[in-house]
């Protein structure tokens, strides 16, 4: 192999926040079936932090997380409903990554039981839990640089005898699900429109692609639920639109999705539910339209970005900051 295919080029990979306006995300958004039901479903659930679910796929109880004399995370109570797009907002330092760390065996922590429909996961190990169902993508992609992009596909798929060494010895073990694994690949792949991408290295591959790369290679486990840690940090503004339009199919295709984002706008138009931390906790929770203006959020918000310009401010409800500026003023 030359050194020239072997030249990586910079992945935009960063971590800043891309917003888009509400306009093009509007136009974004698929009023499915599936959302629909999802919002009916969700409609007689009272907005409030610890709130139980009608079909929750995923339970939290009591998880505690401390470094040192600081608690990360502290959180009493929380339900995800099942076949529902649920978005972990939250300013920085929040403890949102730590709480995703726990829940997905990347963590331990100091106490708290959680299961994952109905079994007990607490410190199971990464690998056991995606084996079950639960996957998750990184803030800071995790692609295997020197390898193709259809080689990152493949290295997701489950119970391959080839991976047992005296296995591999045998081609005849393995060679029928290889090929079963790499159709399976180039059809996800094509549905992230990565398929023309599949030879190229996943190093050679943007920072918008190598997040699809990660959400397409997510799918190879045929996971139950999702979990996407800031999907749209660091992206093109086009790719954001893509990102969006398939975390709205990856429900709609019946599994759940828990996110961790900073972007309101895309929170307020694709997320069915809404989870808000600071400091650890877990300060309010609800539909989009009801959180963005509950005070919890405001008040945690407004302590992030107590610099900011409120009249400029996406991160709060219009109401919300014309009650601000009003406030303001009479200081």
């Amino acid at each position: 192999m030359s050194a020239e295919n072997t030249t990586e080029k910079p992945a935009e990979n960063t971590t800043e926040p891309v917003e888009l306006d509400d306009e093009t995300l509007a136009a974004t958004v698929v009023d499915s079936e599936t959302a629909r039901q999802v919002t009916e479903t969700l409609a007689g659930v009272e907005p409030k932090v610890g709130v139980a679910k009608p079909d929750p796929i995923l339970r939290a109880t009591g998880v505690q997380r401390r470094f040192g004399g600081m608690t990360a995370v502290d959180v009493d109570h929380l339900e995800v409903q099942r076949g529902a797009i649920t978005a972990l907002i939250g300013p920085n330092g929040a403890g949102k990554t730590t709480f995703f760390n726990l829940l997905t065996g990347f963590d331990k922590p100091n106490q708290g039981t959680w299961e994952f429909e109905g079994k007990q996961i607490a410190r199971t190990s990464a690998a056991k839990l995606a084996r079950s169902g639960m996957v998750r993508t990184f803030q800071l992609t995790k692609a295997l640089s020197r390898l193709t992009v259809l080689q990152n596909m493949l290295l997701a798929a489950p119970d391959n005898p080839g991976e047992n060494l005296f296995g591999a010895l045998f081609r005849p073990l393995w060679s029928g699900v290889e090929k079963r694994n790499t159709e399976k690949a180039l059809e996800i792949l094509e549905r992230f429109n990565l398929a023309q991408k599949k030879d190229d290295f996943a190093g050679s591959l943007s920072g918008g692609q190598r997040k699809l790369l990660e959400m397409a290679r997510a799918l190879m486990t045929d996971p139950a639920m999702i979990m996407l840690d800031e999907p749209m940090a660091g992206v093109n503004p086009a790719l954001v639109q893509s990102l969006l339009g398939h975390i709205q199919a990856l429900r709609d295709d019946g599994m759940t999705v828990l996110f961790v984002e900073h972007d309101m706008h895309a929170v307020r138009h694709i997320s069915d539910w809404v989870v808000v931390m600071a400091e650890g906790r877990i300060v309010a929770e609800g539909p989009p339209t009801s959180v963005m203006q509950d005070q919890a959020v405001v008040d945690a918000y407004l302590g992030a970005h107590h610099d900011t310009d409120l009249g400029d401010d996406s991160l709060l409800d219009p109401a919300v900051l014309a009650r601000l500026e009003a406030e303001e003023e009479k200081r």
